[in-house]
């Protein structure tokens, strides 16, 4: 569809909403994006259309205005888009002159299109052509490069039909979390509830460790790997040991905690999204699955080793210089399966002591 905007330049938006993606990591992988949106659309109030978890891991950006909750009680595809579309569209006076559709569903697109959003830009994917007004082309590079790039061309490419000068080869603005000193305190707190050594003299490392997925089971590291790695930093390394994750990834960590030999602090279930990342803004080290937390961790800058099988690294690894990806890939990889269908061959080639010692270097550094 020809794009036909009613004003031509940003400084014509008065407002924008960027509906923002399911899963934390890709959120999180959308913050350059956002950043970019900011620079653009520099005096334009801008609000992210999120999930409620959002306020946790976007509690200090500086990169939009205001945070609007799209969590409804509708379970039901039809139910659940429209109630978020009367979330979106407001009254008169606080109707959005711009949507930025950072999803590729159809229902995605469906949401501001009924939410009577003048202008709606995004991906020409899954068959939602006619509900934007704007709809951008995939990237022949998309299965090549990293989702930042995929994102932040949705941005750039909607900025060159608003005639603004575009450098599409500019590196990307930095993801750069943040959390304050003030939640950074109350971390150590948390830790210190849990007996964790966390006094200023202290040569005692904090190591994170998320050995769940909520989405896929295919990208789980064992749970004796876990086990014997959480054994050997807390014996070898003289860390503390932290495990983390969601209420339904307490199995997970339960079943890894009842192989270890040594002492670990368990976190999981037991925090909510907002101090889990603040224990992660004070880690000497995060260790995990291909999952939100180790997105959260390399964009809090924090050191992050990534343990990596069913899904790809191109496109979906924690995008900083401190994140390194570790893996052995067969054949088969990366399938994208959530559940392997033969031997899970893509983790268990990976040893305990591979990751161990990267673990150790880093830590060193």
């Amino acid at each position: 569809m020809i794009w036909r905007p009613r004003h031509n330049t940003p400084d014509d938006i008065r407002r924008i909403v960027v509906t923002s993606t399911r899963w934390i990591g890709d959120a999180v992988m959308s913050v350059p994006a956002l950043r970019e949106t900011r620079r653009i659309f520099l005096h334009t109030h801008i609000t992210l259309a999120a999930g409620a978890w959002a306020r946790d891991v976007f509690a200090e950006a500086d990169f939009f205005d205001e945070l609007l909750c799209l969590d409804v009680p509708e379970t039901k595809t039809l139910k659940r888009v429209w109630r978020q579309a009367q979330i979106i569209s407001g009254d008169d006076d606080a109707r959005y002159d711009l949507a930025i559709v950072l999803q590729n569903s159809f229902a995605s697109a469906v949401v501001p299109f009924l939410a009577r959003v003048g202008r709606r830009a995004g991906y020409a994917t899954d068959g939602r052509r006619a509900l934007l007004t704007d709809s951008i082309a995939v990237p022949a590079w998309r299965s090549s490069q990293h989702e930042v790039f995929y994102y932040l061309n949705l941005v750039r490419q909607i900025a060159d039909r608003m005639n603004v000068a575009v450098d599409f080869d500019a590196a990307p603005p930095p993801i750069d979390l943040r959390v304050s000193d003030a939640r950074q305190q109350s971390a150590r707190e948390i830790l210190r509830r849990h007996e964790a050594d966390t006094s200023a003299d202290t040569s005692r490392r904090h190591v994170v460790i998320c050995p769940g997925s909520t989405n896929s089971r295919a990208k789980r590291w064992g749970v004796e790997s876990y086990a014997g790695l959480a054994d050997c930093l807390v014996r070898e390394a003289k860390a503390e040991v932290v495990f983390i994750g969601a209420r339904a990834e307490m199995d997970v960590t339960r079943a890894v905690v009842e192989r270890m030999r040594e002492r670990a602090i368990v976190l999981t279930g037991q925090t909510t999204l907002a101090e889990t990342v603040a224990v992660l803004s004070i880690a000497d080290l995060m260790i995990s699955n291909d999952t939100g937390p180790a997105h959260i961790a390399a964009g809090l800058s924090r050191p992050t080793l990534v343990i990596f099988g069913s899904t790809n690294p191109v496109t979906t690894a924690p995008f900083s210089p401190l994140a390194e990806v570790i893996r052995e890939p067969p054949a088969c990889a990366p399938c994208m399966l959530r559940d392997c269908p033969i031997d899970h061959r893509c983790m268990t080639a990976i040893t305990v002591e591979r990751v161990f010692e990267r673990a150790m270097r880093t830590l060193i550094l």
